[in-house]
């Protein structure tokens, strides 16, 4: 009749205190079921509540764009954004996520992250501390989001888009901890900040500066790069000689080709760099730096050579970039080989030194 109180009297009868729940009425002992089954049911339910707010919030948090909040002390980066065409201010750190984001891949070893969110921290301080210096190309700002004239960057809408949903969130932690870990970290020469030029990839040797640009520079020197993981480090692409002219400015159209030892001519080797690229071309009767030549021609490096049959050039490239400095899938290889973000950075530019700003304040 009561089988409550049977099932509790006769599980502890074995016990020797089934005179403790002699006379007990039903009423007291089914409440207390009852008050075990409610507190189950809301454990249940807050518990599923809080797995829902932690998928759907967290990533709300994060995707959007809380305004920046800056404290005394706290360096500021004013960025132009060309596609906005104007001028955001945010935390140094902050910025530095979307530069590393955007101009390194965030499945490289995290040593290599490390050496480029150093580098990209010294080449916007140098900006930031040029003695007040207006940007020449975006008034109001010190760096913009092009890669083109300086560093790329990317908002976390657009790493999301580059990355991917499923990817995103562990590649903004990966960066985000690349740079936590390197604050304050920048690259110095005689005390003074560096120009910390880096590239993609330099096929096997980086440049001299001079070579490539008109300014000796002592810590930017060419040295060997071993361990460059560039995956498709050669590339070719034809140019007709129209689009040559097209491009940049000359009149090849306008030569007859009368045949290939002719039309050879109209493209000379004038001068070679340190490490065999081509310096200085002769094309028709005008000559080029071969940076401009990769500029205007959208080349992938200034390490190229070039075939000609009947109207159409062929150029043939190795690596990607002006090849001085920073070789960011050299910086890959190295990390991949074991060797840590400050090793890369020594090897990469010449007896630069890394200093710590936090700890010099």
């Amino acid at each position: 009749m009561y089988p409550a109180v049977g099932w509790v009297s006769s599980r502890h009868s074995n016990r020797g205190h089934s005179s403790d729940l002699i006379g007990i009425p039903v009423r007291e002992v089914c409440p207390r079921s009852a008050k075990g089954v409610s507190f189950v049911r809301r454990l249940f339910t807050g518990t599923t509540l809080l797995i829902i707010a932690l998928v759907v919030g967290i990533p709300f948090l994060l995707s959007r764009q809380i305004p920046a909040r800056f404290f005394p002390g706290v360096t500021v980066v004013r960025l132009y954004l060309h596609q906005e065409n104007k001028v955001v201010h945010m935390q140094l750190e902050d910025y530095l996520v979307g530069v590393v984001g955007a101009e390194m891949p965030a499945e490289f070893p995290p040593d290599a992250l490390k050496a480029q969110a150093v580098a990209a921290r010294t080449y916007v301080l140098k900006r930031i501390n040029a003695a007040g210096v207006d940007n020449t190309l975006h008034a109001g700002a010190d760096v913009c989001d092009d890669h083109r004239h300086g560093q790329a960057w990317l908002s976390r809408e657009g790493l999301k888009k580059r990355w991917g949903t499923v990817r995103y969130y562990s590649y903004y932690y990966k960066v985000k901890k690349a740079v936590d870990e390197t604050r304050g970290q920048v690259l110095v020469y005689q005390g003074e900040l560096i120009e910390p030029a880096y590239h993609a990839s330099c096929g096997g040797r980086t440049e001299d500066s001079e070579d490539v640009w008109k300014y000796q520079v002592p810590y930017l020197k060419s040295v060997t790069c071993p361990y460059d993981a560039d995956p498709n480090p050669v590339q070719t692409v034809s140019y007709s000689y129209e689009q040559v002219d097209q491009a940049l400015g000359t009149s090849l159209t306008a030569i007859p080709a009368s045949g290939q030892e002719k039309i050879t001519a109209d493209f000379k080797l004038v001068e070679k760099t340190g490490t065999g690229r081509p310096k200085v071309l002769l094309i028709g009767n005008r000559q080029f730096p071969a940076v401009a030549v990769r500029d205007q021609l959208g080349l992938r490096s200034t390490r190229f050579t070039w075939n000609i049959e009947g109207d159409t050039v062929t150029f043939t490239t190795t690596g990607y970039g002006h090849g001085v400095g920073l070789c960011q899938y050299g910086a890959k290889g190295l990390a991949d080989h074991g060797y840590d973000y400050r090793i890369i950075l020594g090897h990469y530019y010449s007896n630069a030194e890394i200093i710590d700003t936090q700890k010099s304040k």
